[in-house]
């Protein structure tokens, strides 16, 4: 008994191993954009996508990156990843805030669905250190 109890636990984890190991890191793909934020991203204070209107109506923000961050902080925003044609939600808030206004790579599974990457990580699309998240 003790024996076929053994190989039927190994049987079951090689059984269960055969099926999660493709699974994993299954599905994650690269997506290049900028972080940005929904409300210049979806048109909410913004007709071209872009940031240019919020800078016009506040001369104190200069950079893309303060634009997101502003619009994100008071007027109820989110990070996005803006890509050529789509704009993808970002589960890693926090994540995102470090790259914000930069252009950059991410790495995660996309839900089709609802349109929101799970981020595994955001790297520089330019690997130089000058693009590297700028810390508060």
């Amino acid at each position: 008994m003790k024996k076929s109890g053994a190989v039927f636990f190994i049987a079951a984890v090689a059984g269960i191993a055969f099926y999660a190991a493709p699974g994993w890191g299954a599905g994650e793909k690269t997506f290049h954009g900028e972080i940005t934020d929904t409300q210049c991203a979806m048109n909410v204070h913004s007709l071209s996508q872009s940031h240019k209107e919020m800078m016009a109506m506040k001369p104190e923000i200069k950079k893309n990156a303060d634009c997101a961050r502003y619009c994100v902080k008071e007027r109820g925003g989110r990070y996005v990843l803006q890509t050529k044609d789509k704009v993808y939600k970002l589960d890693a808030q926090i994540l995102a805030q470090e790259w914000a206004g930069q252009r950059v790579k991410v790495v995660g599974t996309l839900d089709s669905k609802t349109a929101v990457i799970t981020v595994v990580k955001i790297e520089a699309v330019d690997a130089s250190p000058s693009n590297a998240p700028k810390s508060k």
